[in-house]
């Protein structure tokens, strides 16, 4: 099972805005959502790439309970512009405070290291740095010119900020940067921004979601949800249907699991059967790709996800085809 550690380095406070906050809850996790320690050979190796290039993962700064099972397929999802980020959601365990400057270096580090591990599929996902005119778009677009150009048959998969305050052009240039999968993620229903992702606008991030399919229909979307946080199911089937109104190919629908006593309390813990049931009702509403389970977070199995992914677009063209042949034959 993860462990989370409070602070960073052993001195600063990881999360000073939350210090003074009341300890919440901490639920005791069911058997469906225990993992093992990780610490196989791939884990190992995977983790000493990381650390030889310098790089930051959100894998151990989200303190993700996945990481045994993907480190050790060499999967790994990279974290750019830094590990501090400016927002403080309370669902978040990324350190929040003041970023240190963008590290001109770090797109070829990055690339490299999606070469040395082989990747056919990479993530990348960054802070949000609402201190940069560009919220980091350029960097962002830096960092998939620069894999294209050291792996390119790796497909990329980015998880970007809202570039929520910043000009348009700077979504467009991460837009036009032409990853394979744009994935921004919405977290949680409209209700609960206000107290779970304060930062954030809900219409604004689906808003951005929708640009993608305006400016580059072939380009997937992608977009996930926390669940156990208090919201209802209705609200939940609400969010599908905004998404799928904007054109979002993919839906991950996760548990939200409490980092510290800090953060926003597990109202209560889905059981396995109702993420199915959330499955079934995402397919029905006509996503192309649905990932619902307890342990389902953005980055898990995304290599093996974009193939189906692929496979679906193909299918669902392929019936649009033998439609529009039976139509002119009619």
């Amino acid at each position: 099972m993860a462990v989370v550690i409070d602070t960073v380095g052993g001195v600063r406070p990881r999360h000073p805005e939350k210090q003074n906050r009341p300890d919440t809850p901490v639920l005791r996790k069911p058997e469906w959502l225990r993992v093992r320690a990780p610490g196989s050979a791939g884990y190992n190796a995977t983790r000493q790439i990381v650390k030889d290039n310098r790089l930051v993962t959100v894998c151990e700064e989200a303190a993700c309970p996945n990481i045994g099972e993907c480190w050790t397929k060499s999967h790994a999802t990279m974290m750019i512009m830094g590990e501090v980020c400016t927002r403080a959601c309370a669902f978040c365990n990324v350190a929040t405070g003041r970023p240190d400057a963008l590290d001109p270096t770090e797109p070829a580090r990055v690339a490299d290291a999606v070469a040395k591990m082989g990747l056919k599929h990479v993530v990348i996902t960054s802070v949000d740095r609402d201190d940069l005119a560009d919220g980091g778009a350029a960097h962002f677009a830096a960092v998939v010119r620069a894999i294209r150009a050291a792996s390119p048959a790796t497909t990329i998969e980015i998880l970007t900020p809202d570039f929520l305050r910043k000009p348009a052009a700077a979504a467009e240039l991460v837009i036009d940067a032409k990853p394979d999968v744009f994935n921004h993620n919405l977290e949680t229903v409209p209700r609960l921004y206000l107290s779970i992702r304060p930062g954030a606008r809900y219409y604004h991030s689906l808003r951005l979601l929708e640009r993608v399919k305006e400016r580059d229909p072939a380009q997937f979307t992608k977009s996930g949800l926390m669940v156990g946080l208090g919201e209802a199911k209705e609200e939940v089937m609400q969010v599908m249907d905004d998404m799928r109104s904007a054109g979002v190919d993919f839906i991950t629908i996760g548990q939200y699991l409490q980092p510290t006593r800090k953060h926003a309390a597990v109202d209560r813990f889905v059981h396995p059967d109702e993420f199915r049931a959330l499955e079934e009702i995402a397919r029905a509403k006509g996503f192309l790709m649905v990932s619902a389970s307890p342990l389902t977070r953005s980055s898990h199995h995304a290599g093996e996800d974009f193939a189906r992914l692929q496979a679906a677009r193909r299918a669902l063209e392929g019936c649009a085809r033998e439609g529009r042949a039976l139509e002119g034959a009619a």
